[in-house]
């Protein structure tokens, strides 16, 4: 009984935990941003809940319209509501599950941004340490390159501007960093900001550290573009063998409408039912199998 109401507890405390914000304040009142959640405004939202409430409808009457028509194969009016109910429920299904797939693209590919542009900031602060210059220096200089290769709003010139602001309101240098390893969720991020610290306030050889950090940082996001590319062919195979029932329903619907007529029985509708339901289940498996994290 106590191990039950402990796991209740820990149930309500969990959905009682609040959301984490989209963005937090620096050390010197600047804006920044939390790159371990993207939540959608109300445009964005419904822009991506129609899109997928459109692919939805659209399958859903492949599949499934054209039901309870007369003798004579014509179309009765509980025809045209089941078409609309059933055209609508899919779609609203795809609609609402497709909003929270969209997020997770956008999260991802915004972080994989922020990796790439923190690779660069790295290489450039290596040069400039390795250089002579001092970390004040390298930061300054790091940020007037990258202004160059970067547009204004790139992830990485915002986080140097939090740091250079830092730094010329006597803020430890360390204090941005850390934070922006905790907003980035990124595990490389983290590390760097921890040994950067260590080393600024043990003395340890931070020309040393930052070199490393390039290197191994280089090596995995090398090793993941290689993963990628092979990947990539078994990722596209994945969404033809998702497509192709839909272009051979459509197909046959079309060019034949006796042999279409099966479909709207009862064995045709379990039949697809179950042919649906299989596809969306190897889907999902060969997403979660594509999914390689390094």
């Amino acid at each position: 009984m106590k191990k039950e109401k402990s796991e209740k507890k820990q149930k309500t405390e969990k959905k009682k935990e609040p959301k984490q914000p989209q963005y937090y304040y620096s050390a010197t009142n600047i804006q920044t941003l939390n790159y371990k959640v993207y939540y959608m405004g109300a445009a964005e939202k419904i822009l991506w809940f129609l899109v997928g409430f459109a692919a939805g409808a659209a399958v859903g009457y492949l599949f499934y319209g054209g039901l309870a028509k007369n003798e004579y194969g014509d179309p009765t009016i509980m025809t045209y509501v089941l078409n609309v109910l059933i055209s609508g429920t899919a779609g609203i299904a795809a609609g609402r599950a497709f909003v929270p797939i969209r997020t997770d693209m956008i999260q991802k590919k915004r972080i994989s941004k922020l990796k790439s542009q923190f690779r660069d900031m790295l290489e450039a602060f290596n040069t400039c340490l390795g250089a002579g210059k001092n970390v004040t220096d390298s930061f300054r200089s790091v940020y007037e390159d990258l202004k160059v290769q970067y547009e204004e709003d790139a992830f990485i010139l915002k986080e140097l501007e939090v740091i250079l602001s830092c730094m010329d309101n006597n803020v430890n240098i360390e204090v941005p960093l850390l934070d922006f390893g905790a907003r980035s969720g990124v595990d490389d991020i983290v590390s760097f900001a921890n040994v950067f610290q260590t080393c600024l306030r043990e003395g340890g050889n931070i020309k040393d550290t930052i070199r490393n950090t390039h290197e191994i940082l280089s090596d995995k996001m090398e090793i993941a573009e290689e993963i990628e590319t092979t990947v990539t062919g078994a990722r596209s195979e994945q969404y033809m063998m998702l497509i192709m029932p839909i272009l051979l329903i459509g197909m046959i619907k079309l060019m034949s409408e006796d042999f279409a007529a099966n479909f709207a029985t009862p064995a045709g509708i379990i039949a697809t039912t179950l042919g649906i339901g299989m596809f969306i289940a190897a889907y999902m498996a060969g997403r979660a199998i594509l999914n390689i994290k390094i």
